[in-house]
């Protein structure tokens, strides 16, 4: 099977890490103008932050708590062509604070898609399996179009107007039950969640649940499928061993995301850039404001390998015996249309 066609690392994804000067700065080196920032700073205990542009600038929300859509006038003030500018707000940009931002290209300006039962607005990269989408709710059972080609393996929701939980929709679980973004809970089950139904390559549902679906409300989505060679969404089972699962992928990550969705456990996030050689120990908590972990400790984290990570840990957060376990993970080098199957080397 041929490689989608991408053929740099940084056209759809990249990390970015900076300092903080307190008064205002653009952090540039990006590679490509953002659809969706994630900042978190990597010493204290400044929560996660999720900007966008469907959004629009200055407008934020907390991936670690259920607050509601906060704007603020000194945030990030623009998207620019490689990165996005910052003000002076503590939080991205205190005075030295270390800070890693994940950034994802999407469509740019948002346009209008009928093709569920609202119309929503949608910046949508269809080779990049990737859309962010503003959803109007209506409290009732719903159908969003999401953009993309084919249906997404991962969404992420939060309401814009209401203080609570962010749903998570992934395909390994199926469509009776969800995930939290801002918890470390396993799996809830409930109709609610998605109305029992999977996405479509046009739509997805969304349930009567309130903490995504009022009536007259707005919803943000960040909506993902897998891209041979780029992305990859899917799940492994843990062996409880040091000696964990090798985790195929296809490409040498640059960034993986996990969770274990059978027992309450936080989510894990790593990177090539916080960690340039291929053991990763700083990780970050999406569902905790936590600074990073900074112990090096080789048996208990994991490595980026040439075709995908190793597992290196007996704990339940990384590799519960038995356990089913979910990740996300993108390219350092995507394979390319026509390209020898060889992947890039590890480091």
């Amino acid at each position: 099977m041929a490689y989608t066609e991408i053929d740099d690392p940084t056209i759809y994804f990249n990390t970015k890490l900076y300092t903080g000067n307190n008064t205002g700065q653009s952090i540039t080196g990006v590679g490509f103008q953002p659809d969706w920032v994630w900042i978190k700073s990597r010493t204290d205990t400044n929560s996660h932050n999720s900007w966008d542009s469907v959004r629009g600038v200055n407008k934020y929300l907390e991936n670690d708590t259920t607050k509601v859509q906060t704007t603020v006038t000194n945030g990030v003030t623009a998207f620019g062509t490689d990165g996005f500018t910052v003000g002076d707000r503590d939080a991205i940009n205190d005075n030295g604070l270390s800070l890693v931002s994940w950034n994802w290209k999407a469509g740019g300006s948002a346009s209008s898609n009928s093709n569920g039962s609202v119309t929503t607005s949608v910046s949508a990269n269809t080779t990049a399996g990737f859309s962010v989408v503003n959803v109007p709710t209506t409290g009732s059972v719903l159908t969003a179009g999401h953009g993309l080609s084919q249906a997404p393996e991962i969404i992420f929701e939060k309401s814009r107007d209401k203080s609570d939980n962010w749903i998570v929709y992934n395909y390994s679980i199926g469509n009776t039950k969800a995930l939290f973004l801002n918890l470390a809970n396993a799996n809830s089950t409930a109709t609610d969640f998605f109305n029992d139904t999977s996405p479509t390559s046009t739509v997805w549902t969304m349930g009567s649940e309130n903490s995504v679906n009022n009536a007259s409300q707005e919803t943000i989505a960040y909506c993902f499928h897998s891209v041979k060679g780029y992305s990859r969404i899917s799940n492994y089972v843990g062996n409880g061993a040091t000696n964990g699962p090798v985790v195929y992928c296809g490409f040498k990550p640059a960034w993986v995301l996990i969770k274990n969705v059978e027992v309450a456990e936080q989510w894990r996030i790593y990177d090539n850039k916080r960690d340039p050689f291929n053991h990763m120990f700083r990780c970050l908590f999406p569902n905790a404001n936590n600074g990073e972990n900074t112990t090096d400790n080789q048996s208990e984290e994991i490595d980026f390998l040439a075709t995908g990570f190793k597992i290196r840990s007996d704990s339940r957060q990384l590799n519960g015996s038995g356990q089913k376990l979910i990740y996300m993970a993108f390219a350092e080098a995507p394979l390319v249309t026509g390209a020898s199957a060889i992947p890039t080397t590890a480091r």
